[in-house]
């Protein structure tokens, strides 16, 4: 049976080009147990790095991008799930080696799936996607390291993409101050509306600090950034404070030194969300209808079309996406 799908192609050393094309569901890979009707799929950072051939986390053309997505099983050769069923995938290198969810079907291994929650939408599921899981990840590190709303102010980085909307709307709901920094000038007004307290300008924190030690402000930060906004974050951590690292849009290098974590006690934590198992994911997947404020998060979104995600897929990594895109394959 045909679909469309995103298919991205690449000649040789030339650039990467990506049209919308029919396919048919033989040309999909043949080693995975589920095939799935894809209702909702995300724009995440790694999703503009496959469109544009950035990062080389694509290896093989043609390929269909798209890391995660939200469906209705069709068929299952896995007594886990069976047609009906509705299901999210992220993670596992989905949409990366594999055929992703920038399609209306797509067929996948049953050990990359989880139910969807009965709470929620396959928008809202999309919305919150592979970004959202990552942020629940760092809010829960947060709080297993006993950072709570009273010990004082949590910061985000990269406020107004995936991970730093969803976030700031998370921590905001869950009684936290928090304070997000930015790069976009019109921005203050919509992150003051999913739950920021303060707007702190991206240039503010771009130049490496002229101390080992600054003064101690945030006692919790949620990092999307890395490179020297992460470094001069470190040296401004209260006491005890706890950073979750969740992405590297700035880069992956960083200079600091070990008087945060031998004065301070400060921790620094690594949040992957790809290789997560089964029971924490679903432990993140049941607590985001309650940690996340789902009329907050509606207005985050933009729905969209498979059309227009090569042009969007080149702003997200220009950190002009606002938000969250969730492209329904089926418009």
């Amino acid at each position: 049976m045909a679909f469309r799908a995103l298919v991205v192609r690449k000649d040789g050393d030339g650039p990467v080009t990506g049209a919308v094309e029919e396919l048919n569901e033989d040309t999909l890979p043949q080693d995975g147990e589920v095939l799935v009707e894809v209702e909702c799929s995300g724009l995440n950072f790694k999703d503009g790095l496959c469109m544009t051939g950035g990062g080389r986390l694509v290896r093989e053309y043609p390929h269909i991008p798209g890391v995660d997505m939200a469906g209705c099983v069709v068929e299952s050769g896995d007594d886990r799930y069976k047609p009906g069923d509705r299901v999210i995938l992220t993670g596992w290198r989905y949409g990366e080696i594999w055929w992703g969810g920038y399609a209306q079907k797509t067929r996948v291994k049953a050990d990359w799936l989880v139910p969807m929650p009965a709470n929620l939408t396959s928008s809202q599921a999309m919305a919150i996607g592979t970004a959202g899981l990552a942020a629940i990840l760092g809010v829960a590190a947060l709080e297993d390291h006993g950072i709570t709303p009273d010990k004082g102010e949590v910061i985000v980085t990269g406020a107004t993409g995936g991970v730093g909307s969803l976030s700031v709307s998370m921590l905001a709901n869950r009684g936290y101050r928090v304070a997000a920094v930015t790069g976009q000038a019109d921005a203050a007004d919509y992150l003051k509306s999913i739950g920021a307290e303060t707007v702190i300008a991206r240039e503010d924190l771009s130049e490496p600090s002229p101390k080992p030690l600054e003064s101690g402000r945030w006692a919790g930060c949620i990092d999307s950034v890395g490179s020297t906004m992460l470094s001069r974050i470190i040296t401004q951590m209260a006491y005890g404070g706890t950073i979750a690292a969740i992405g590297n849009a700035s880069g992956i290098g960083l200079e600091t030194n070990i008087l945060p974590f031998l004065l301070r006690g400060v921790n620094l934590l690594g949040i992957d969300s790809v290789m997560q198992p089964y029971e924490n994911r679903m432990r993140c997947w049941n607590n985001a209808g309650e940690w996340m404020q789902l009329d907050t998060l509606d207005s985050m979104i933009r729905e969209t079309r498979l059309e227009e995600m090569m042009e969007l897929g080149s702003s997200i990594l220009e950190g002009k996406v606002k938000g969250r895109v969730v492209v329904n394959p089926s418009l």
